[in-house]
């Protein structure tokens, strides 16, 4: 059975540099796919210090670079997050593409928009102290012998549910959807995948790589799709020989606090 071509595949917050990043599992679902234009939507980088990416971090990013060669057909776009705010001119030099703030684009009769998300989270842009120690907080314990223990992922989601805060992103971003009349925005940031809908106007959130439930999104003829990518094995030891990357249906719903006109969806692949 051939792989279906997509005309867009969408992921964010891969957090290179980071001890949680999945890096060599988003490289395979990469590889297994077929697609017209890679959306990268913002926080592919945890921070600017270079030194603490891995083997599999830039073999992420060389992979980028190939995709962005003009003889492979695919469209690449980077969106800016705040973690890699500032990357602009390093990313144009290392991976050959340029980086957004946002990207807007049409497919069959819609208008779409990218957008990382964090231009919407009232609590980072008010505190934006607060959020750094965290993060701090959190990578000291990523170095630690228990990592990915309980504390590591409550602190993670710590950081991003309740300091981030998934339903104010998605009510904004609605609205600022509708302001720039698009009819599907789509964010990152949270690192909560799920979708809304509210007026005909389609949110959708691509969710992260740094948990072990990491999601991406598909766009094509019949829709947009929230995939969760099935860890294997080999995901996490580079030695073993890659297999076939296979991903599964991911049902995905709002974090409560909505407003009441706003649809919650399950999205399956």
């Amino acid at each position: 059975m051939s792989t279906p071509c997509f005309d867009t595949v969408i992921l964010s917050d891969l957090h290179l540099g980071s001890e949680v990043s999945r890096a060599k599992a988003a490289l395979q679902m990469l590889k297994a796919n077929s697609f017209r234009r890679l959306i990268l939507l913002g926080d592919i980088f945890c921070d600017l210090n270079f030194r603490r990416l891995k083997k599999e971090h830039w073999q992420f990013l060389s992979y980028i670079r190939k995709l962005s060669n003009p003889r492979r057909g695919v469209e690449v776009v980077w969106v800016e997050g705040n973690h890699d705010y500032g990357l602009s001119e390093v990313m144009s030099h290392l991976v050959g593409i340029p980086v957004h703030r946002e990207y807007e684009w049409e497919f069959q009769g819609f208008r779409h928009l990218a957008i990382h998300g964090h231009q919407f989270d009232r609590f980072l842009i008010n505190n934006r102290l607060l959020p750094s120690v965290f993060t701090a907080v959190h990578e000291h314990l990523q170095k630690m012998a228990f990592a990915r223990t309980r504390l590591a992922g409550f602190l993670e989601r710590f950081d991003t549910v309740w300091l981030r805060l998934s339903d104010k992103v998605a009510t904004q971003a609605l609205a600022y959807a509708k302001d720039r009349n698009v009819q599907r925005v789509f964010c990152g940031h949270t690192h909560e995948a799920m979708s809304a809908q509210r007026e005909g106007i389609e949110y959708f959130n691509t969710g992260s790589w740094t948990q072990e439930n990491a999601t991406y999104i598909t766009i094509d003829e019949e829709g947009v799709s929230i995939h969760a990518y099935q860890e294997r094995s080999d995901d996490y030891h580079s030695g073993q020989e890659r297999g076939e990357t296979s991903a599964e249906p991911a049902e995905v719903s709002g974090a409560s606090g909505l407003p009441g006109n706003v649809e919650y969806e399950t999205v399956y692949s």
